[in-house]
């Protein structure tokens, strides 16, 4: 595909190989001078420390080392507390339209599902249900649709939580990318009584092909969490632990950060610009403030899937939002992700979309 809006996709242009090269020499000599042949389950102490460290800075996360769990993935890290919590029957919360793999997941492990719609304050805690045992968001940057949840609701999600004596799980997924306003800290800062679980990842800040992610889970749950860990793979692999901690404490992780920071942005106001331009009578906007994904809801009775298999004939990957739907009524438009394309490439690709939608009439 030429040029290709996939979500939740990084550019390999912008990774700091150099960078990461030099701290994976340093791991092989950690690796090389130590007498263990298995690390911890939990993590590295190292990495662990410097996990604790970078989010109390970037999200402000309240937590020690000694609460971080290691993972391959974010994916693992809800893989890992779903086997705590749920057993078949149990009753899960989540957005809908939500997460797809995290839907598959619960499903998986005999969850019972509320799909609780979203509106531009986010998650509409009010229809979470009685019994309810694990609530599932995304409230900084809701999946797939975008908007933060608004501190109101944050406060009376976890009211309710707190009322049902549910857990949350915090999927944090890419909010380390933040282009309006002043940063929004966790759902877990405000946490008062221990109810919030927080997921992360370096999948979306480096690459995904590295299968590094963390969480960050209430005193309560670490010890069954870290036993699941243990059963599951013993532990993440210890190069990469070793890698990451050292990229970490050297700085390099912010420094990364920054830099990519400003090419998203630039992305992101082009991709802004031609949805409040020439493409503003099909496309609408929707408000987000972080990560490097926007949604396009459609403005008229708009064949999203047509549009999307035309443009493929012209070499332009678009997504429907609707594969994300469970059971509210789907929302027709596009999921524009813009960490993976280039900046000169938006509006070429842009202009075939116009050119697809002018020719529809």
């Amino acid at each position: 595909m030429r040029y290709d809006f996939i979500g939740g996709a990084s550019s390999k242009v912008q990774f700091p190989f150099d960078d990461w090269r030099r701290c994976n020499q340093y791991a092989l000599r950690q690796i090389r001078h130590s007498s263990a042949r298995y690390s911890a389950h939990q993590g590295l102490p190292e990495l662990r420390e410097a996990i604790a460290r970078h989010i109390a800075f970037a999200r402000g996360v309240r937590c020690s080392s000694q609460d971080v769990v290691v993972c391959n993935g974010a994916q693992q890290a809800l893989d890992l507390i779903a086997r705590v919590l749920i057993e078949p029957g149990c009753q899960v919360a989540m957005e809908d339209p939500g997460y797809t793999p995290a839907r598959q997941l619960f499903l998986a492990q005999g969850a019972e599902l509320q799909y609780v719609p979203v509106d531009a304050q986010g998650m509409c805690v009010e229809q979470i249900g009685a019994g309810t045992r694990l609530i599932y968001v995304t409230p900084s940057h809701q999946f797939p649709l975008g908007m933060p949840m608004s501190p109101a609701r944050r406060q009376a999600l976890l009211e309710r939580a707190a009322q049902l004596g549910a857990i949350i799980i915090e999927d944090d997924y890419d909010s380390e990318f933040r282009y309006e306003g002043r940063p929004t800290d966790s759902l877990q800062s405000l946490d008062q009584h221990g109810l919030v679980a927080y997921v992360g990842t370096f999948s979306k800040t480096l690459l995904p092909e590295l299968r590094l992610g963390y969480c960050i889970v209430p005193q309560a749950l670490r010890e069954a969490v870290c036993i699941a860990k243990q059963l599951t793979d013993w532990h993440t692999p210890t190069l990469n632990q070793w890698a990451l901690a050292q990229f970490i404490s050297e700085g390099a992780l912010l420094k990364h950060i920054r830099r990519v920071h400003e090419v998203y942005a630039a992305r992101r106001e082009r991709i802004l610009r031609r949805l409040h331009g020439d493409l503003a009578p099909w496309f609408e906007a929707v408000p987000a403030t972080a990560g490097y994904h926007l949604s396009a809801l459609a403005r008229s009775d708009l064949d999203v899937e047509f549009i999307i298999s035309m443009a493929r004939k012209v070499e332009v990957g678009l997504y429907s939002l609707a594969p994300f739907h469970a059971r509210v009524p789907v929302r027709q438009g596009l999921l524009l992700g813009f960490g993976a394309i280039e900046l000169l490439d938006i509006d070429p690709a842009l202009d075939r979309l116009r050119d697809i939608l002018q020719a529809l009439g």
